[in-house]
């Protein structure tokens, strides 16, 4: 694994029904824009400090609920109860944490988003009840991950393991494809930068969650927004699984992958055991988006894993080919989407037609048995980056 940039997702349940969004629709949009930070670059009203940087990349969510961001409550519907273990803060550069200081509680660009979505269809209700979630609930989704902090870590420990590759006998066919020995001190150090990474985004996370819950406090009084689940993709986990009869503990690499834990699972929380973990599977700007819950089967067919999106069916170049930015805002709003973005390119790019068909990948995991179709939400409102 070249880099596992921490992407994680996080959904708040349920606000108001559609009938109270659609009088503030609008107005809602335009403050969550105001306030969310988004785009290349972007940065957020909160400053770190050096020995700041490190506590957040330390404690993850933890450290923002410590710092007023949110409840206790929220940890415990937070992978790894909002804090990775193992996260070494000296294994990343100081370049990179400099970069991270003006960034928390920010966006950023990409595919990365913030969504005001309504449940439209309902496949499993005893598992939605117990997420809490029923049709016509207006849900937010969070769609981002540790900014600037991953990729310059990726990119340092590429060239590191490139270079220490011959002393410990690898032979690399690719340089895409650099490692080191898990027990090495490089691959410690990786170790710990990565798991610093992971708890970048859920500290990002838990700050958006806190800046959305202060938007709608606004816009909508009423409106209250517990949270569902916060679950990584794009990481490499330490975890118990059985092989070939036998529980071992395993490194698994979720790339393009997110964890689907299934009912009776120890790291869930008691009021989802019976359940399984809630599986959140994004689309696009203008398609639908799913939540599953994770299945035994899912255990033992892929370490609790399932996927975590449709992917691209054409490159960011080919889409700016095919579409511009502001053709893609007014084909939404016709559909009753509103899209702000502060970069018509990044829209065009991101657009609903450069994805693979979302509904399909969620049929096949639910097919395969690796999750279990629960609702199917619509976006009403995009924040893009």
């Amino acid at each position: 694994m070249r880099c596992t940039t921490p992407s994680p997702q996080a959904w708040a349940a349920p606000a108001r029904k559609q009938a109270d969004v659609e009088a503030h629709k609008k107005r809602l949009a335009d403050v969550l824009y105001a306030r969310i930070p988004a785009g290349v670059g972007s940065t957020g009203a909160l400053r770190l400090s050096g020995p700041e940087t490190d506590a957040m990349l330390k404690g993850g969510a933890r450290w923002a609920v410590e710092r007023g961001y949110g409840s206790e409550a929220d940890l415990a519907r937070i992978e790894e109860g909002g804090c990775m273990k193992g996260a070494d803060p000296a294994q990343v550069s100081e370049q990179a944490k400099k970069r991270q200081r003006d960034e928390m509680g920010t966006l950023g660009s990409g595919n990365h988003y913030l969504e005001v979505q309504q449940v439209t269809d309902m496949y499993a209700p005893q598992i939605a009840a117990a997420f809490g979630v029923s049709e016509g609930d207006i849900l937010v989704s969070i769609h981002c991950g540790s900014r600037g902090l991953g990729h310059p870590i990726g990119t340092d420990f590429l060239k590191r393991m490139v270079i220490a590759a011959p002393g410990h006998g690898i032979a690399l066919p690719d340089r895409e494809l650099a490692c080191a020995p898990i027990e090495s001190k490089l691959g410690n150090s990786y170790l710990g930068a990565m798991r610093a990474a992971i708890n970048c985004a859920l500290a990002n996370r838990q700050i958006l969650t806190h800046l959305t819950r202060e938007v709608f406090a606004k816009v909508l009084p009423q409106a209250r927004l517990p949270l569902l689940y916060d679950v990584s993709h794009n990481t490499c986990k330490v975890e118990e699984h059985e092989v070939d009869g036998r529980m071992k503990k395993l490194h698994v690499h979720r790339k393009g992958a997110t964890r689907a834990f299934g009912p009776g699972h120890p790291d869930l929380p008691r009021e989802l055991k019976d359940a399984g973990q809630p599986v959140l599977i994004g689309g696009s700007m203008g398609t639908s988006s799913y939540i599953l819950a994770g299945t035994e089967a899912g255990m033992r067919r892929a370490f609790g894993s399932a996927c975590h999106g449709a992917g691209r069916a054409m490159s960011r170049h080919q889409a700016l080919r095919n579409w511009s930015g502001s053709r893609v805002v007014d084909d939404l709003a016709g559909h009753g989407i509103l899209i702000r973005s502060p970069s018509m390119r990044g829209v065009a790019e991101e657009a609903p037609g450069a994805y693979k068909d979302v509904s399909a990948v969620v049929d096949a995991a639910d097919h395969a048995g690796l999750a279990r179709k629960v609702a199917r939400v619509r976006p009403l409102i995009c924040i893009k980056g």
